[in-house]
């Protein structure tokens, strides 16, 4: 039976889109309005965020607020690695994605002989960086971070000196870089990426199986095949934006987008990927009550929540 941890992490100065911050929160508000007593069953860590840069000038347009993403990362990956070496697993929701990149560093500082798979499920690849960004926003650049890629070959910009920097104490957090290879990450619905990330896709032949696939083959499937093709990683981790979700239903998120999963579908994906021992930690993240109607997106967040810890529970 695993230990579990909840580590919250209310932290949204990646997000070009207000509000991911107040994402756990209303995840809590759903657990009350179903009468679940979860948030009570498990210890729990808080990460204090560095909301305040919100409201200060932007520094670099190409990595912004970069100064506070430091910060959280620092924070972030101290707290999940305590919990690894602690033998928690540790569960975070967070505000933006940029902060699976610490979570990622985290469970690597925990365990640095490990060869981690990453199973990133979301509509989007966030494998951008500084040279290449449409929006300066750092939620779109985790996974470049963790595999050490600036992507010179497609740069847009020419970051100034302080960015370059900043992006490399990034890339190099807990002395370990590149955390991850790229050919053990794996995408599930990702379906908007511009063509600097799709460059990096096919440069490293990365894995991505579209909504289309998991339709097809069944969410039973996709898992045996993913777990197959991550065999040789002797721990797992899965991040699940919540916008891997259709936007018929994930209104509650700032970056929706059509042609993605039913809320079932990931339900069986991620309650069967649990069932495997290799995985060491889960996030879900990018739930933005401010966009969203009768906390619709906090109540199958929480459900797909509940499902999985209670499948951790049991194995």
């Amino acid at each position: 039976m695993k230990n579990i941890k909840l580590i919250e992490v209310p932290s949204e100065i990646g997000a070009g889109t207000r509000g991911a911050s107040l994402g756990i929160e209303a995840i809590k508000i759903a657990a009350l309005d179903f009468m679940s007593n979860f948030f009570i069953h498990f210890p729990s860590e808080k990460i204090p965020s560095e909301n305040k840069l919100l409201f200060e000038p932007i520094e670099s347009p190409y990595a912004k607020r970069m100064k506070g993403i430091i910060a959280m990362y620092d924070k972030v990956s101290k707290a999940v690695s305590d919990s690894l070496r602690n033998n928690f697993f540790p569960v975070i929701l967070s505000g933006d994605h940029s902060n699976a990149g610490a979570t990622i560093a985290g469970i690597k500082m925990a365990k640095p002989k490990s060869k981690l798979g990453i199973i990133w499920m979301d509509a989007h690849a966030d494998l951008h960086t500084p040279y290449t960004t449409p929006s300066g926003n750092v939620h779109g650049m985790p996974v470049a971070a963790v595999i050490n890629e600036d992507n010179e070959e497609c740069a847009v910009h020419q970051p100034d000196e302080e960015t370059v920097k900043q992006w490399n104490y990034l890339k190099n957090i807990g002395k370990i870089s590149p955390k991850v290879s790229p050919e053990d990450i794996v995408f599930i619905s990702l379906r908007d990426y511009e063509k600097e990330e799709k460059h990096l896709i096919e440069k490293y032949g990365m894995k991505v199986i579209t909504t289309n696939e998991v339709r097809r083959k069944g969410p039973e499937n996709v898992v045996r095949s993913v777990i197959r093709y991550l065999s040789e990683c002797t721990d797992i981790y899965i991040s699940f934006d919540v916008d891997c979700l259709d936007s018929s239903i994930s209104r509650g998120t700032g970056t929706p987008v059509s042609n993605g999963l039913k809320e079932r579908e990931v339900e069986d994906l991620i309650s069967k990927f649990m069932q495997n021992r290799k995985i060491c930690c889960f996030e879900i993240t990018e739930v933005n009550p401010t966009l969203d109607k009768e906390n619709l997106m906090s109540e199958i967040a929480f459900n797909i929540l509940q499902r999985s810890v209670n499948i951790l529970m049991m194995n």
